[in-house]
């Protein structure tokens, strides 16, 4: 059976138009004809941090709300959950509900996930993910819906439907994670193994307004107007990165999911095109490159870490939107940061390019840095 991809527009986040626009996106999956009385449902939403709506680093709650009261009504027992970046505790995590607007969902009869343990588990069919630290609400779910935010990211270049779900791993969890999956091949498997072990039962992609830039979490809110829905998330990634601009060969998941055959042929209800944003802000970030064969022995190593040490972006601070919170030391993998005048002093030569510091800043101050040669070499970014 081919998978499908369904695109529906979706102008705004008022009640009656989220709500009639998710009824047109799901008739191609018979309306959420999979969920059965007394199911329990469960909806991974992106939340990455304490961020507001109107930010677009976070699945919008009136999308959450519609989509658990259409749960509801089909006799489903919901619970919306995530685990951000930081703790996955009770006061934490609440915390991240209360300023996303996500205690909308509890009008609906759904709840919000209190559950803040996490399990341990063997993966052997897993590429590169052997064994995996996980969010145990997980193990509750009959299904689990992956509702995510469509957004650039800094290390994989588009943050959508496969890297939602790297909010199964608790939070803390997290930098280990980067660190040992540092190049950007293996992270990129390390994601689509989650997927794999997780297996959503539909995929959902808010792209009312999405994030370019500086994402997933300091870049700029940018209206799209329409919503994706999937059953494959690899397949609606690629649609995704379409509608952005991004070559989908391009983004490392999209590739990761070809490179092992899980992205099929598939079949599109709607117009993708009509939304495609043809000057989105976009971050494209080189894959990991070697050019050892180029010149034997030492030669070719020393041209090969040139050439990457040149094309390849890097984060960095611009000292006038910095706090000197130390947020960035905090949560590098690496332990690359350290804070100099309280200012952060990234050593290049420890740096993963995991972009944590980046993504977790509060003040956008830690940046994507794109090496002039780079950009010269590729008009389009």
């Amino acid at each position: 059976m081919r998978n499908i991809v369904s695109v529906t527009a979706c102008p705004d986040y008022e009640p009656q138009t989220v709500r009639a626009a998710l009824k047109e996106l799901l008739k191609p999956f018979g309306a959420l004809s999979f969920v059965k009385p007394g199911a329990k449902i469960v909806i991974k939403a992106n939340l990455v941090s304490m961020i507001k709506p109107e930010n677009a680093a976070t699945t919008h709650p009136e999308l959450l709300k519609a989509l658990c009261e259409m749960l509801v009504e089909k006799g489903a027992d919901v619970v919306v959950g995530d685990s951000p970046g930081g703790l996955f505790n009770n006061v934490y995590v609440n915390r991240v509900y209360a300023v996303t607007g996500l205690k909308a969902v509890t009008e609906t009869g759904a709840r919000l996930n209190q559950n803040f343990e996490h399990a341990h588990a063997q993966n052997p069919d897993g590429a590169i993910l052997k064994d995996l630290e996980y969010t145990s609400y997980l193990d509750d779910a009959d299904a689990i819906i992956n509702f995510c935010k469509l957004k650039t990211h800094g290390m994989m270049s588009l943050s959508a439907c496969v890297k939602n779900m790297f909010g199964a791993v608790p939070g803390t969890f997290k930098p280990e994670y980067h660190y040992k999956y540092s190049k950007h091949a293996d992270f990129a498997d390390m994601l689509v193994d989650l997927n794999e072990r997780f297996r959503p039962a539909l995929c959902l992609v808010d792209a009312v307004t999405g994030m370019e830039g500086n994402g997933p979490t300091a870049g700029t809110p940018r209206h799209i107007g329409c919503l994706l829905a999937s059953d494959s998330p690899y397949c609606c990634d690629r649609v995704c990165a379409g509608i952005i601009g991004l070559n989908p060969d391009e983004v490392e998941t999209v590739a990761a999911a070809k490179r092992r055959g899980l992205e099929s042929e598939f079949d599109i209800c709607g117009q993708p095109d009509a939304f495609r944003v043809s000057d989105y802000k976009l971050v494209r970030e080189r894959k990991d490159m070697s050019f050892d064969h180029e010149l034997p022995g030492l030669a070719g190593k020393l041209a090969g870490k040139f050439i990457q040490g040149a094309l390849s972006s890097k984060p960095a601070v611009k000292k006038a939107m910095c706090l000197g919170c130390e947020k960035c030391r905090e949560v590098c993998p690496a332990k690359a940061i350290v804070m100099k005048d309280k200012v952060p002093v990234i050593d290049r030569k420890k740096c993963i390019r995991c972009f944590c510091c980046q993504e977790f800043c509060p003040k956008g101050a830690m940046q994507l840095h794109r090496p002039i040669i780079a950009k010269v070499l590729n008009r389009r970014g």
